[in-house]
C-alpha cells in the first residue's frame, strides 16, 4: 500500500523509479537473505564474493519494482487518481517478466503469501498464483487510493473491492469444504524417503555406501507400510544410475523383490558429437517393478548460480558455485512417469515454483505431482518453507494431489485444496508414507493458463506507449517563430 501510494504521488520519474528500487530492495532482501550463506557454505565462494553476488541478484530483481513504480506514476500523471487502479495490472506485468525475462526467477510472488490462507488460495484454481497476486496488489490499492485520496469515487470504488474479497473468501470456505475431489480418483499409497545427507558428504566416495544403505532401509520401511511406489529425492543416487551398475543394482533388487515401482533422482548422461563432450542433465528416473529402468525426466528449468551461471563471461568469478554441481543441460520434455498404470510427474527442485510447468504436466496426463529436491543448500533459513509453500499452490492450481521428496527436508504432501497433509522436519532422516488420489479433472486454470498475465501484460504496454508518446513532444518543447518567419523550435 505504501509503495503505491508513493510513487503514485511522487514529483519525478526518477523518484518514482527510486521508490519502488528500495521497497524491492527490502521485499527481496528480506526474503532472499540466504542465498549468501548458500553461495559461501556450498559453493566455495568466500563471503567477500558471495555477499555482493546476492546483493547484485537482490538489485537485479529490485529493478522489475522500480519499473512497475515508474510506469504506475506515469499513468497517476495522465489519469490522475483514477490510474492509481491500474497498480494491480501492472504489478502483475513486471512480476511475469521478473519469472520469464533475463535470468528468470520468479521466487516469492506475491501471490505465495496466500499458500496458508485457505479460503483465499482456491481462487488460485480458476487465475493462477499471478491471479492472487493481483489479487492481493488489488486490497493494497485500493486501501491506498482511499488514503491517498479519498474521493466518494475512490470510495465507492474500495467498497467494492471490499464486496470482491468476501465473495472470494467465503467460495473459497466452501470449495475448501466441499473436498469433492477427494472422494474422485484411485486411491495410490506414496511411499516418500528423506535420506537427510549432508551437502558436503553427498558426493564423498567414503560416503557412499552408507548413502545407499541408509535409502535401502528407509525405502523397506515405506515399502513395509504399503507404499505402492517409492520416491527418493533429487539427485539422491551418488553415483550416476545407469552408468554405475554395480552400485545400482541393490536398489534394482529391491524393486524386484517387492515389486515395487521406484523414482529416484539421478544424474543423466547422454553423448554428444564426435569430439563433443556429453550432455550432462539432472534427472529422475522411474525404476519398474522389475527394476528396470523404464522412463527418464530431465529436469528444464535450471536453476541460475546453482547449475548454470547465466552471463558467464561477465560473472566468471562465480564459476566456482558451479563447477561444485557440474554445468548442466536443460530437459525439452515434459515427460509424465507412467508406474504400472499409475500417470505421476516430476518436477525436480526450482521446477515447482513454476506454475506453467505443473500445467504442462497436468496437460499430457499427470494424475499425480510430485517435486523431488535437494533442500540441503538452504540450511535452516526460512528458504525451505517458502519453497514447500510455492509448491503447495500447484496442488490448488491444477487440482492434484502433491506429494514431495526432499533430502533434508520438507518431504510431505499437500491435497488439491492446499492442505498440508504431512510434512517431516528439516533435517532429520525421514520415511513417510501417504494416502493420495490419482486425480483426472482439471481446473479451470490447467485450461485457460494465466490469462491474467496476458491482460496485464497488454494493460501495460499500453499504458507504456501511451506514456513515450505523450513524452516525446514535451521533450522536444514549443515551437516558436524566428525573425524569419520560419518556425524553430525552444
Amino acid at each position: 500500500m505504501l509503495l503505491v501510494a508513493t510513487t503514485a504521488y511522487a514529483s519525478t520519474l526518477r523518484r518514482q523509479f527510486l521508490h519502488g528500487v528500495t521497497c524491492g530492495l527490502i521485499y527481496f532482501g528480506g526474503t532472499l537473505y540466504w542465498v549468501s550463506d548458500t553461495m559461501r557454505l556450498h559453493g566455495g565462494l568466500p563471503l567477500f564474493v558471495s555477499a555482493p553476488v546476492a546483493a547484485l541478484l537482490v538489485a537485479y530483481l529490485s529493478i522489475y519494482v522500480g519499473v512497475f513504480a515508474l510506469v504506475l506514476g506515469g499513468v497517476v500523471r495522465r489519469y490522475r487518481t483514477a490510474g492509481i487502479w491500474f497498480a494491480p495490472l501492472i504489478w502483475v506485468a513486471a512480476e511475469w517478466a521478473r519469472s520469464h525475462v533475463g535470468v528468470g526467477f520468479p521466487w516469492v510472488p506475491l501471490g505465495a503469501s496466500q499458500a496458508t490462507v485457505l479460503p483465499i488460495v482456491q481462487t488460485a484454481s480458476v487465475v493462477g498464483v499471478y491471479g492472487l497476486s493481483a489479487l492481493v496488489a488489488l486490497v493494497s490499492t485500493a486501501a491506498a487510493a482511499v488514503v491517498a485520496s479519498p474521493t466518494a469515487a475512490n470510495r465507492r470504488a474500495a467498497a467494492g473491492v471490499a464486496v470482491l474479497l468476501v465473495a472470494v473468501t467465503v467460495a473459497g470456505a466452501w470449495r475448501a469444504t466441499r473436498s469433492s475431489l477427494l472422494d474422485s480418483g484411485r486411491a495410490a499409497r506414496i511411499g516418500l524417503v528423506q535420506g537427510n545427507v549432508a551437502q558436503d558428504q553427498k558426493w564423498d566416495p567414503a560416503f557412499r555406501g552408507d548413502i545407499l544403505t541408509r535409502y535401502l532401509a528407509l525405502s523397506r520401511q515405506v515399502i513395509a507400510d504399503g507404499a505402492e511406489i517409492v520416491i527418493w529425492p533429487e539427485a539422491s543416487t551418488p553415483f550416476s544410475f545407469d552408468v554405475a551398475a554395480p552400485l545400482a543394482a541393490p536398489i534394482r533388487e529391491l524393486a524386484a523383490s517387492t515389486e515395487t515401482p521406484f523414482i529416484l533422482g539421478s544424474d543423466h548422461f547422454e553423448a554428444g558429437a564426435p569430439g563433443e563432450p556429453p550432455d550432462y542433465y539432472n534427472a529422475a528416473v522411474l525404476v519398474g517393478p522389475d527394476g528396470t529402468s523404464r522412463q527418464w525426466y530431465r529436469k528444464m528449468q535450471l536453476v541460475p548460480f546453482g547449475e548454470y551461471v547465466p552471463l558467464r563471461s561477465l560473472l566468471f568469478f562465480v564459476g566456482p558455485l558451479v563447477e561444485a554441481v557440474g554445468e548442466f543441460s536443460a530437459g525439452t520434455e515434459a515427460v509424465v512417469f507412467d508406474a504400472e498404470g499409475r500417470r505421476v510427474s516430476v518436477a525436480i527442485c526450482y521446477e515447482s515454483v513454476y506454475p506453467g510447468i505443473a500445467r504442462q504436466f497436468v496437460q499430457n496426463g499427470s494424475e499425480l505431482l510430485a517435486t523431488i529436491t535437494n533442500d540441503a543448500w538452504f540450511g535452516r533459513s526460512s528458504a525451505a518453507y517458502q519453497h514447500f509453500q510455492q509448491g503447495a499452490i500447484r496442488a490448488v492450481e491444477q487440482g492434484r494431489f502433491v506429494v514431495r521428496s526432499a533430502n533434508t527436508g520438507i518431504s510431505g504432501a499437500v491435497d488439491p485444496y492446499g492442505r498440508v497433509l504431512a510434512a517431516t522436519d528439516l533435517f532429520e532422516p525421514a520415511a513417510v508414507t501417504v494416502d493420495v488420489r490419482l486425480l483426472t479433472d482439471r481446473t479451470i486454470y490447467s485450461y485457460t493458463g494465466d490469462l491474467v498475465v496476458w491482460c496485464a501484460l497488454a494493460v501495460t504496454l499500453l499504458l507504456a506507449a501511451q506514456m513515450i508518446a505523450e513524452r516525446r513532444p514535451a521533450q522536444r518543447g514549443p515551437r516558436r517563430a524566428n525573425p524569419t518567419g520560419n518556425e524553430t523550435r525552444s
